[in-house]
């Protein structure tokens, strides 16, 4: 884990409220092997309070995970790519929607212009997704991320075939590893699971 000492990733999360607890024990995993994380928030993960907790909880264990204040605003993410302040980005988890948003280039949010700013600088953007309908409409969206530069997965699985059978989830555990390899420009296999 060497390779991640003292690199600056910004650690995205979008709105899959169910998957916070393994997202951001993975993000303990990367500040345990020496990174610089940098919380940023997609509005709705920063604004919505569900089942899984208050988003202001969710905001304070980052900040205190990465002892950096969180971005909450496109305002505020814009510098990122100008001002060259991060070596890679994590989207951690990505949600469906945010997908779809990577794929057309549409930029309306904190999470969204902090993944703009790292296509400017050509720089890795790591994708954990959890999505209920990756193998239904979100198909065809992370088969072209699969196939665009600069975007790498990490590695997921069906969560609950019985019950969503078009689900599939992340594999939070494997995001340094996938990060590594990112740095690397490869793609960490196997991918699904």
């Amino acid at each position: 884990m060497k390779k991640l000492l003292d690199k600056r990733i910004g650690f995205a999360v979008t709105g899959s409220f169910c998957t916070f607890e393994p997202a951001f024990k993975s993000a303990e995993a990367l500040v345990s092997a020496g990174a610089e994380l940098i919380p940023i928030f997609s509005e709705h993960a920063a604004s919505f309070d569900t089942r899984f907790g208050k988003a202001a909880d969710h905001i304070r264990r980052m900040e205190e995970i990465s002892g950096r204040k969180a971005i909450l605003s496109i305002a505020d993410a814009e510098p990122l790519g100008p001002k060259d302040l991060l070596d890679c980005i994590a989207v951690c988890p990505c949600t469906s929607n945010t997908m779809s948003k990577l794929v057309y280039g549409v930029v309306d949010t904190t999470v969204t212009m902090a993944v703009k700013s790292m296509l400017r600088n050509s720089k890795p953007i790591v994708l954990a997704i959890a999505t209920n309908d990756a193998l239904r409409c979100s198909g065809k969206n992370i088969g072209f991320l699969m196939n665009t530069r600069n975007y790498y997965f990490v590695p997921f699985r069906q969560d609950a075939p019985d019950k969503k059978p078009a689900s599939m989830v992340a594999l939070f555990e494997k995001l340094p590893d996938t990060i590594i390899s990112a740095f690397d420009g490869n793609q960490i296999q196997p991918l699904i699971i």
